[in-house]
C-alpha cells in the first residue's frame, strides 16, 4: 500500500472539503478504494499507486481551480472528478486562455464548458443571428450574454439588448403591487442574475443607467431599429410568430442577435402555437444565421436536472407511441 500527502496550504481547506466535509464525503465515494483522510491543511491518500496517481490528478485540477477562482460549488466539484478526458478538464482549467469569453468579478473566468456551448461560440463568431435549442440548464443564457458582454468589452458594439416575452409560467404575477418595472421584473431576472456574474456591481449600474445595457420585455423592441448592439432573445419558445418575426426585424447594421429556447417548456395558452418552431424551420438554410441544438449533456446545474430531463424526454416518447402525439404539451 502506498500513501501520499497532498498539502492545501494555498488554498481554504473549507472551500476543498465543504461544508460539513460535503465535498470530502464526495471525493471518497469517487475514489472508493483509497483511504482519504482530511488533517488541517493536508490531505492523506492510501491505496494502490494507480489509484492515488488518478485521484492526484483531479485534487491536483481542484487547488488549481481553487487557487484562481477562490470558490468552487459542489456541481463544478462533481464535473472536476467526473472529467475523464481532456476536453472535460480543459473546461476547467485555462490551459489556453483565449477560450475565457469574459472575466468576471473576483477573477471568476466565463468559458464554454461543453462542446456544444464551445460550438454555440463558434457560431456566434461566424455569423449574425444564432439560434440556439436545448433543455434548461444547458447553458444557453449564459454563454449568449457572456458572448454579449465579450464584445461589448472589446468595443465590437455600442450596447447589449436583452430581452424575454413576459409570459407567465403556470403563476400570475399580475395582482402583484408596484410600478411595471416591479412587475416586469421578475420575468428578467435570469438576465439580470447572469450578468452579475461577468460585471461588477458598480460598472454594471452605470452600463444600466446609460443604456449602454438595456433589459426590456420583448413587446418594447416593436417599432425599434437596433444598429451596433449585441441582442439576446431568451425564451424564445414563449413568442408567438409575429412576435419573433417582428424581433428578427428589428436588427439593424452591425448587430447581432441570439435566440435561445427551450421547445418543451411552452408557457403560451393552449390555443396559441409558439414561434420558435416555425422561425428555425425556415431559417434553417439563410446564410448568416446558425443553428446549435443543446441536450442534456450541456446541462451544467444539478446533477439530477440531466436525470430529470432524460425522465421527462422517455415519457413523451411513451405517449407519443401510445396516443399518437403527446397528450399535454
Amino acid at each position: 500500500m502506498t500513501e501520499k500527502i497532498i498539502n492545501l496550504e494555498t488554498v481554504n481547506p473549507i472551500e476543498f472539503f465543504g461544508v460539513n466535509n460535503g465535498k470530502l464525503d464526495i471525493l471518497k465515494k469517487k475514489f472508493p478504494l483509497l483511504k482519504i483522510l482530511s488533517r488541517g491543511t493536508q490531505l492523506k491518500l492510501s491505496g494502490a499507486p494507480e489509484q492515488i496517481d488518478s485521484a492526484k490528478e483531479k485534487i491536483d485540477l481542484i487547488i488549481q481551480y481553487l487557487e484562481r477562482n477562490g470558490h468552487l460549488s459542489e456541481i463544478y466539484f462533481q464535473q472536476i472528478l467526473g472529467g475523464d478526458d481532456t476536453e472535460s478538464i480543459d473546461n476547467f482549467v485555462d490551459r489556453n486562455p483565449n477560450d475565457v469569453l469574459v472575466f468576471g468579478p473576483n477573477g471568476k473566468t466565463v468559458r464554454a464548458r461543453t462542446q456544444n456551448q464551445k460550438k454555440m461560440v463558434q457560431a456566434a463568431d461566424k455569423n449574425d443571428i444564432v439560434f440556439a435549442i436545448g433543455p434548461a440548464g444547458t447553458g444557453k443564457t449564459y454563454t449568449a450574454v457572456a458572448l454579449a458582454v465579450r464584445a461589448l468589452k472589446n468595443k465590437l458594439v455600442k450596447k447589449i439588448i436583452l430581452t424575454r416575452p413576459a409570459v407567465e409560467a403556470g403563476e400570475s404575477l399580475g395582482f402583484l403591487p408596484g410600478d411595471l418595472k416591479e412587475k416586469i421584473d421578475p420575468y428578467l431576472r435570469p438576465l439580470y442574475d447572469a450578468l452579475d456574474d461577468m460585471i461588477p456591481a458598480d460598472k454594471l449600474g452605470y452600463y444600466m443607467s446609460t443604456r449602454t445595457i438595456e433589459i426590456a420585455p420583448l413587446a418594447y423592441m416593436r417599432g425599434r431599429t437596433l444598429d451596433n448592439a449585441f441582442i439576446i432573445l431568451d425564451e424564445a419558445q414563449n413568442t408567438n410568430d409575429l412576435q419573433l418575426k417582428m424581433f428578427l426585424t428589428r436588427i439593424g447594421a452591425n448587430a447581432k442577435a441570439i435566440i435561445t429556447g427551450d421547445p418543451t417548456q411552452v408557457d403560451l395558452p393552449r390555443n396559441m402555437r409558439s414561434g420558435l418552431e416555425k422561425s428555425t424551420r425556415i431559417l434553417k438554410n439563410v446564410d448568416g444565421i446558425a443553428h446549435i441544438e443543446l441536450n442534456e449533456e450541456d446541462v451544467v446545474r444539478h446533477r439530477l436536472v440531466k436525470a430529470i430531463i432524460r425522465a421527462y424526454e422517455k415519457e413523451k416518447e411513451r405517449e407519443e407511441q401510445e396516443y399518437g402525439h403527446s397528450p399535454q404539451r
